[in-house]
């Protein structure tokens, strides 16, 4: 296929998946909703602590730049999260004098009600996928999201920082 034919074609199927790509957003956002309602928190609450968990401990001022919210409503969404027991304050290793927020694990009953029903459908999905397969999708999360978060930056006006990624 001659290139200007295979610029076409991929345009026209991009065209094409767009709306399947936003209806998965959708899907993607409705159900961190409906998991933040079973944990009795909101999405952004749920988000930071998926942040925590993925990168660890980190200051509120890092976790603050990772979420998207300023320095105050940060500190806010800490206290909140800690007094529900969602999270903890603790020393940082590498300098005593700060302190950094860490996630408190999810009791299990509550985790499978939040989640479970997702990881199972995904699991699901992800079988019906060849290896190789599964190796582009992953490629594609890997891509995607430190795209979607110089997006978010961008779109913010937020000029980008490099540290932004929840990945340690």
């Amino acid at each position: 296929m001659p290139d200007q034919e295979r610029a076409r074609a991929t345009e026209d199927l991009l065209r094409r998946g767009a709306g399947t790509y936003r209806a998965y957003l959708t899907a993607v956002v409705l159900h961190g909703q409906a998991a933040a309602d079973v944990l009795g928190q909101n999405p952004t609450d749920l988000y930071a602590l998926n942040v925590l968990e993925l990168a660890g401990p980190l200051t509120t001022g890092a976790l603050a730049e990772r979420i998207g919210l300023t320095q105050s409503a940060t500190t806010r969404l800490v206290d909140r999260l800690e007094k529900a027991g969602r999270l903890r304050r603790a020393p940082d290793p590498a300098d005593r004098r700060r302190v950094v927020v860490e996630p408190v694990p999810v009791p299990a009953e509550e985790d499978e009600q939040a989640f479970g029903a997702a990881r199972r459908r995904m699991a699901e999905v992800f079988g019906g996928f060849a290896p190789d397969e599964l190796r582009v999708l992953f490629r594609y999360f890997e891509a995607a999201a430190p795209a979607l978060r110089e997006a978010t930056a961008e779109t913010k006006g937020v000029p980008p920082t490099g540290g932004a990624g929840v990945s340690r």
